[in-house]
């Protein structure tokens, strides 16, 4: 069975401010923190890398990690455009990003005709969540509808300089049956919080999120074409910002009832670079996880 290893990596990252930060070095050999995902997925069993970028990365990309990965596993390329709209609609020109996380994976139309897992570029997930989620696309081949999600505990996501956005998910009996996109969420002493004009609410630490790792089927994307007209004519009208997102489409999914998702805890604790800041701290983690035997070098054998 082919599965395949699906990486976000056209997003701006406004809050990062320095550069591109998916392609900042953070490993002790230059790595940067696709190379760990990538090497994690290809361990658990994946069989291709499909980067979805935009066409003014795509030389940088290559040059910093495309290139390297095509020599160990077969590659492709999808690129998501802010024009990329269905017939009769065009692009408001105030527009600055594309439409959002959903928006990116409809780029893979045509490309991506197995299962797959997508993962965001700039997020270090840890070596279980791969495992658990190649194992359940294996188990569950041939059902199209049923997915899955690594959910992670919320105090092992949150970033140390400044508020982050999740995925809060609801769940019972193992199964997600609603996820809500919450923003302002940020660490409050031992605990965590939603902060909003400088009022800090707490919230359970220990929820489960969405790091937008999700193992989903081919007919996913067909679905979220079909459901992005209905998107543009609605909260895209309202909002020049708005984005088409993966939490919002599965979550609309579930409520009606069109897809199941089971959520897989893992307990990997989430690292990434939300933050200039936050360099420093991936960074150190990274080496100590070399130092413990977790990585070698070269990542690639």
């Amino acid at each position: 069975m082919k599965t395949s290893l699906v990486i976000m990596a056209a997003g701006i990252g406004s809050r990062y401010g320095k550069g591109i930060k998916q392609l900042e070095k953070v490993g002790p050999g230059g790595e940067i923190i696709m190379d760990y995902s990538i090497h994690d997925a290809l361990a658990a069993g994946f069989d291709r890398v499909v980067f979805i970028t935009r066409h003014d990365l795509y030389d940088e990309f290559r040059a910093v990690i495309g290139d390297r990965i095509e020599k160990v596993c077969p590659v492709a390329y999808a690129f998501q455009e802010k024009e990329d709209l269905p017939a009769g609609y065009t692009c408001p020109p105030e527009r600055a990003k594309p439409w959002g996380t959903a928006h990116a994976v409809m780029a893979c139309r045509g490309i991506v005709k197995e299962p797959f897992l997508v993962i965001n570029a700039d997020d270090y997930y840890g070596k279980e969540c791969f495992r658990l989620a190649h194992e359940f696309l294996v188990e569950h081949e041939g059902r199209e509808n049923e997915f899955c999600m690594p959910g992670f505990i919320l105090k092992n996501t949150l970033s140390e300089n400044g508020t982050v956005t999740r995925g809060v998910c609801h769940v019972e009996n193992g199964y997600l049956t609603g996820v809500t996109e919450t923003s302002g969420l940020c660490r409050d002493g031992k605990g965590a919080a939603v902060e909003k004009d400088g009022v800090r609410t707490p919230v359970d630490p220990d929820a489960i999120v969405s790091m937008n790792m999700w193992a989903l089927t081919p007919g996913f994307i067909d679905a979220l074409v079909e459901g992005f007209p209905a998107f543009l004519d609605g909260p895209a009208k309202e909002n020049i910002k708005a984005e088409y997102l993966l939490p919002g489409e599965i979550d609309r999914m579930v409520k009606s009832g069109k897809a199941t998702v089971r959520v897989l805890t893992t307990h990997d604790r989430w690292f990434g670079v939300t933050y200039h800041e936050d360099k420093e701290a991936v960074v150190e983690s990274l080496r100590a996880l070399h130092e413990a035997g977790e990585y070698t070098e070269p990542l690639y054998k």
